[in-house]
């Protein structure tokens, strides 16, 4: 089996005998070597998209649907040789930046990928937190909160219901929205650039994903109240969220004022595969 894409966003790789420091980031011209030496070198980690179900063994809940209901870490096992361990790429980027990243030193990280799909992890002292079911985090398949009229029932999500907050909130869905309104086809960064220029459609588009965003992570923080919560993905990069998204967020909480921080990540979009090297250190199994 081989997983497409770019393994930088894939796996992580740290050297036998390195404990600390940033792990190496194989580029795809390493893969023929390292697939030559079996055994060689020290443990693997991958952050795809889903989770390892505790009760079959096998990846689901991946918006990168043909993963679904394969053992993935087993694969990567016998094809390397290797040790391989396997987290969510939003725990993974959860990880890093609590680790060593914006959330460094709070006690409580929330980490949200908004890009081509909507995920989260939640690291608490520095661990990370997977539950009984391995979906800790996932709040992108919760409805979105406090709809209007306008939002229900909600588009069709992969997971097989509808109105979940990754249909709005995600890079498609922000896509998505925009073409119901206006009827054009644009990509989130053509909106946000005819937005800057003046265009009344596509700044009514960010200022819709604006305010669904923050009923999302106001449901968040009434019910977790984590000290930071870190934005990730392609959307994170939308210049306006983090001086708009508090004063969205204040009326939906349920208490008189709003103490959680909202930033960009640290590491950029080399976040999610450090937090993959980090898998070992979290681990006192390791």
């Amino acid at each position: 089996m081989t997983l497409e894409g770019p393994p930088s966003h894939a796996a992580a790789f740290r050297p036998r005998g390195m404990t600390t420091g940033p792990p190496w980031r194989p580029s795809r011209r390493w893969w023929p070597q390292l697939n030559r030496k079996p055994g060689a070198g020290g443990p693997w980690e991958s952050a795809p998209p889903g989770a390892l179900s505790p009760f079959t063994g096998r990846l689901r809940n991946a918006n990168s649907v043909w993963l679904n209901g394969r053992p993935i870490d087993r694969d990567l096992a016998h094809i390397l040789s290797r040790p391989v361990r396997i987290a969510n790429d939003a725990d993974c980027f959860a990880l890093s930046e609590a680790t060593d990243g914006a959330g460094r030193g709070a006690r409580c990280v929330f980490g949200v990928i908004i890009g081509t799909g909507c995920g989260g992890g939640v690291v608490v002292d520095g661990r990370l937190l997977a539950g009984p079911n391995a979906i800790a985090g996932e709040w992108g398949h919760n409805p979105l909160p406090w709809p209007t009229d306008e939002e229900r029932p909600g588009p069709d999500c992969y997971c097989g219901k509808r109105g979940c907050i990754e249909t709005f909130v995600s890079g498609p869905g922000l896509a998505a929205d925009h073409r119901r309104h206006t009827g054009l086809e644009h990509d989130p960064p053509s909106i946000l650039a005819a937005a800057q220029a003046g265009d009344p459609d596509a700044g009514a588009t960010l200022e819709r994903h604006g305010r669904r965003l923050a009923r999302a992570l106001a449901s968040v923080i009434n019910v977790l109240d984590p000290d930071t919560i870190v934005l990730g993905g392609g959307l994170s990069n939308l210049p306006h969220l983090y001086e708009d998204l508090p004063g969205l967020i204040r009326p939906w909480l349920i208490c008189d004022g709003m103490a959680t921080q909202i930033l960009p990540p640290l590491h950029g979009d080399s976040s999610g595969v450090r937090g993959a090297a980090w898998l070992w250190e979290c681990d006192p199994a390791a």
